[in-house]
């Protein structure tokens, strides 16, 4: 699984989209990060989507649809169904996942794997480049505790990836099945039960992220503590082998939650839509209070309108502007973080454009 990068970016296989970029040109994005609800069937203690609330509009199978078929016609690579809400909650998943992929798009799904349907894992694992299961935790009271949910959930999703997992073998597929603690220190006695688990039911990799926080602190988090448990994460490392990949996202974990940019140029790549249709340039200006930053909805109007608008590209230019500080304006370690970096230090000739060596890794378009 060393061609499965789980810690960094993927823009510097994108040359001709950052080419264009820096000539001026108007570029859909890479990949979108998007719900199809703002809708959750857990309550986990550290989720981000409390800190997003915003003016939901009805995401209808025809709004859906529209957005997927615009976006493939603009030139997005990849769509994410991750953002702010449980998209397994929409009664549109299924067929969203295969409009998508019949449109050419990359496709994936983060999920709690609650009400995922072992039915139709067989319909669309075959259109997925990954599915994401997040589970923060490895034993029932504990992930009852952490997320919010009863302990007969944790059995079932247990058994959804198994099932998963023996699809995947039974049909060939190239999909990736991973597993994801957003880690805090607090979760420190899950951390081995967690990768051992993943190794039990057979999935592809496990990742421990970290926890973002808005510019306020709301959620608490305490990113110094983040050091007094790098030894245990080292120890977890140590139970990847052949097929099998346990990952910790250093260079956010190990971040103090700081950033080295204070302009955003990410979203141009990667943009993010609320799961109440809203487009903003990404989940950290959900909140109805940045309404300055909030572009549109594809409730109301399509993608490639709002795409086009000259309101989508005066957004952009102000977080890439002076006006602008990513460092104290907006919330920690966001999906762009990474991206931003690399955009940062090529703007500042920090660091110079070349192309990659060696052989693509997977999932390149989901940057």
């Amino acid at each position: 699984m060393t061609e499965l990068i789980l810690d960094g970016h993927k823009l510097e296989w994108h040359r001709d989209r950052i080419d264009a970029w820096f000539s001026g040109e108007r570029i859909a994005p890479i990949t979108i990060d998007c719900s199809l609800t703002r809708r959750c069937t857990y309550r986990c203690i550290y989720c981000y989507g409390q800190l997003q609330v915003n003016d939901e509009k009805r995401m209808t199978r025809d709004v859906i649809f529209r957005f997927l078929d615009d976006a493939a016609e603009i030139g997005v690579k990849a769509i994410s169904f991750v953002s702010d809400g449980e998209s397994t909650c929409s009664p549109y998943i299924y067929d969203a996942i295969l409009r998508g992929r019949a449109n050419g798009l990359d496709m994936a799904l983060g999920t709690n794997g609650y009400l995922l349907k072992d039915d139709r894992l067989k319909d669309i694992l075959p259109a997925l480049s990954y599915i994401r299961f997040n589970i923060s935790a490895a034993e029932p009271l504990r992930y009852s505790e952490i997320m919010g949910a009863k302990e007969a959930c944790f059995y079932k999703v247990c058994n959804t990836i198994k099932e998963s997992v023996r699809l995947k073998r039974e049909m060939d597929l190239p999909v990736t099945i991973g597993l994801q603690m957003v880690f805090l220190p607090q979760f420190i006695d899950q951390i081995i039960p967690l990768v051992r688990l993943g190794k039990e039911l057979g999935v592809d990799y496990v990742i421990f992220k970290h926890c973002s926080d808005d510019e306020f602190g709301s959620l608490g988090v305490d990113y110094s503590k983040y050091e007094t448990c790098v030894n245990i994460l080292k120890e977890a490392e140590k139970y990847s082998e052949s097929g099998y990949k346990v990952a910790v996202k250093w260079s956010k974990i190990l971040s103090e939650g700081k950033r080295n940019y204070s302009q955003c140029y990410g979203p141009a790549f990667i943009m993010q839509f609320s799961g109440s249709g809203l487009v903003a340039p990404c989940g950290m200006l959900f909140n109805s209070r940045y309404v300055k930053y909030h572009i549109g909805n594809i409730a109301e109007k399509s993608f490639k309108e709002i795409w086009k608008s000259e309101r989508y590209w005066k957004v952009l230019r102000l977080i890439a502007s002076d006006s602008f500080d990513a460092r104290r304006m907006c919330g920690t370690l966001c999906l762009q973080h990474k991206v931003n970096e690399f955009l940062w230090d090529l703007k500042h000739d920090k660091v110079h454009l070349k192309t990659p060596d060696g052989e693509p890794p997977l999932h390149i378009n989901f940057i």
